[in-house]
């Protein structure tokens, strides 16, 4: 997710036009208006630890779930409503969806995103969230087919779609862990920060990968729990989405995790959306947030 940092560093070392029409794109984003959920249901005590459910429309039974992970760098400035519009779009073209919140870093004096992430506080809510879903659907949205769960998320939440799906392959002894693999039809990783390594190297969203994990010297230690690029092979059907113009999260993170997936045997789908930036593919207004869309179709049904 772009904040001013993540401009700042792209216009460091990319031209004017390109941090230009990044600004424009994610402009076009954020002045959508919020689309409101039909329920909201808690997972927990904090007021981050919330889902919004939309409902199909049309008035279908049966139908797959998406669950919706958002961006912005892990940093507290950053929430779920901006996604709103892409899990309403999601809804008209039939799917269930569920836009989960989860607790991101601290804000800054000036009401801006300081810090991404909190250790281990954003992964203990993912966790919970991800396996308190069949019960809560079964509540909030019984339209719903717990049976066809597809995973999305953009950016940082794309970087915990990943992790979500691969939490049975996380080193013995994690908390976080799962015996089995979770019962997903899939993944679609909507330039995700993929691969740790490669985005601390570029400076991705002024160091947001550091700052999740509580500082260069945990980078190790702790990235062996949270880096996707380390949680490999998964035996779930993954996809990732990604634009070629990004500058924020550049195109060359998604394919070091590829490549890190193929080296471990297993098979990642890529598809790059030329003359595509960071955030066209979850905006509703722009023909990239359709071939998402027909992403995660190919996945769920």
């Amino acid at each position: 997710m772009s904040d001013s940092a993540a401009h700042d560093s792209a216009a460091g070392s990319t031209d004017v036009a390109a941090v230009a029409r990044d600004l424009a794109e994610s402009e076009a984003l954020f002045s959508r208006p919020r689309v409101e959920p039909d329920v909201t249901a808690a997972y927990g005590q904090h007021p981050d630890q919330v889902v919004d459910f939309y409902a199909p429309r049309g008035g279908r039974e049966g139908v797959p779930l998406v669950v919706v992970l958002h961006g912005g760098a892990w940093r507290a400035a950053y929430d779920r409503w901006h996604l709103t519009p892409f899990a309403g779009f999601l809804a008209r073209r039939g799917f269930a969806v569920a836009n989960v919140e989860y607790r991101r870093g601290s804000r800054g004096d000036d009401g801006s995103g300081a810090a991404a992430g909190r250790w281990p506080e954003t992964f203990d809510d993912i966790a919970t969230v991800m396996d308190a879903l069949p019960a809560l659907v079964a509540d909030a949205l019984p339209q719903a087919d717990p049976r066809r769960i597809v995973v999305t998320g953009h950016s940082a939440g794309g970087h915990l779609a990943l992790w979500a799906t691969a939490r049975h392959v996380l080193p013995k002894g994690s908390p976080w862990r799962l015996d089995a693999p979770p019962r997903l039809r899939g993944v679609v990783a909507i330039a995700p920060i993929a691969d740790f390594g490669t985005a601390v190297e570029l400076g991705v969203c002024g160091g947001a990968v550091v700052q999740l994990l509580g500082g260069e010297g945990e980078l190790k230690a702790r990235g062996d729990s949270a880096d996707p690029s380390a949680l490999l092979p998964t035996g779930i059907a993954t996809a990732v989405v990604q634009g070629r113009d990004d500058i924020v999260v550049p195109q060359a993170v998604a394919e070091a995790y590829v490549d890190a997936a193929a080296r471990a045997g297993e098979m990642v789908g890529i598809t790059l959306l030329e003359d595509v930036g960071h955030f066209p593919p979850i905006d509703p207004g722009a023909d990239a947030c359709a071939v998402v869309a027909e992403e995660l179709a190919q996945l769920a049904y």
